[in-house]
């Protein structure tokens, strides 16, 4: 988990979060679980919420995962 390459504000994309080894180039995962099991930690309370920029477009507030990177699970 590399806090550095995350931007100080701004949103992320889930694939920026979880990883998308398929991309060209690959994006390596900052957490690495599976998309389900992310969507059932924000569903719990376990992972931060996304912010819904429209009808199919989820995003996570930087801040929100760095938090979460350097205080880990609660």
């Amino acid at each position: 988990m590399n806090t550095n390459s995350l931007p100080e504000i701004g949103f992320l994309r889930l694939r920026q979060i979880i990883g998308d080894p398929n991309a060209t180039p690959p994006v390596p995962a900052l957490i690495p679980v599976g998309r389900t099991t992310w969507y059932h930690g924000v569903k719990s309370g376990r992972f931060p919420a996304p912010v819904n920029m429209g009808v199919r477009t989820l995003l996570w507030r930087a801040e929100d995962i760095r938090a979460f990177l350097q205080h880990g699970v609660q």
